[in-house]
């Protein structure tokens, strides 16, 4: 399967499960996905305004370019560095905004910074990451996807604890803990601090999502309030 055909599935499946393969399947997707399978592997990098229409496809987001260029100019500048790619940033670097904008639902940019800091380390030696970005992501990404399932089919089990917040907090630490335990040996350091990363990543898009929700009812309501 080539990256076309992945990405093009993904993209079917998510509107209504129309066939992959035929031409409308491409023809709707977002220019930027196309964009992106034409890049050079050799040269992967994105300018701040890839990045914006990339981050715009992720559900419960609310990016900017002006809000990004604030980021990378002042907020999190230590973080993020220069752009490794010329005047574009790599895959890294972007996985550190998407991460950014996840979590400025839930925490203040003092909070965030120390939590990049404790990511990253060092922004010019990757290899002394706590965790790699893109991995981090995906493994927030997928987790939430995960428990978001459980909900819509109920099994989310909230039986066992006496609250439903409880029964959250529970799920989201008991499957990040699953999931490192994948690639993290159990006498690894590091691990609590990666599964705390996770969780608090994961709880943040939660909270972008519950505020999506309550925007969603308060336009309906206004509407129902000017029928």
């Amino acid at each position: 399967m080539t990256p076309a055909t992945f990405l093009q599935g993904l993209w079917a499946k998510k509107n209504g499960g129309k066939d992959p393969h035929h031409p409308f399947a491409a023809a709707v997707m977002p220019p930027i996905f196309t964009k992106i399978l034409k890049k050079n592997t050799d040269d992967f990098g994105f300018s701040l305004n890839e990045i914006v229409a990339l981050g715009s496809q992720i559900e419960n987001t609310n990016f900017t370019l002006t809000a990004i260029q604030n980021w990378v100019k002042r907020d999190i500048k230590e973080m993020i560095v220069a752009p490794e790619k010329g005047k574009k940033y790599s895959i890294d670097q972007m996985a550190l905004l998407f991460l950014v904008e996840d979590l400025k639902t839930a925490l203040d940019f003092d909070s965030i910074r120390k939590l990049l800091q404790l990511i990253v380390n060092d922004p010019e030696d990757e290899h002394d990451d706590l965790i790699n970005p893109v991995q981090l992501y995906a493994t927030y990404s997928q987790l939430f996807e995960e428990l978001n399932s459980m909900r819509e089919v109920g099994r989310f089990p909230a039986e066992k604890h006496e609250h439903m917040i409880s029964a959250m907090e529970g799920m989201v630490t008991e499957k990040a803990e699953e999931m490192i335990s994948k690639y993290i040996s159990p006498d690894d350091p590091k691990k609590e601090a990666i599964r705390n990363t996770i969780v608090i990543a994961t709880l943040s898009v939660f909270t972008a999502y519950f505020q999506m929700l309550a925007r969603r009812y308060l336009t309906a309501t206004i509407f129902l309030q000017n029928m």
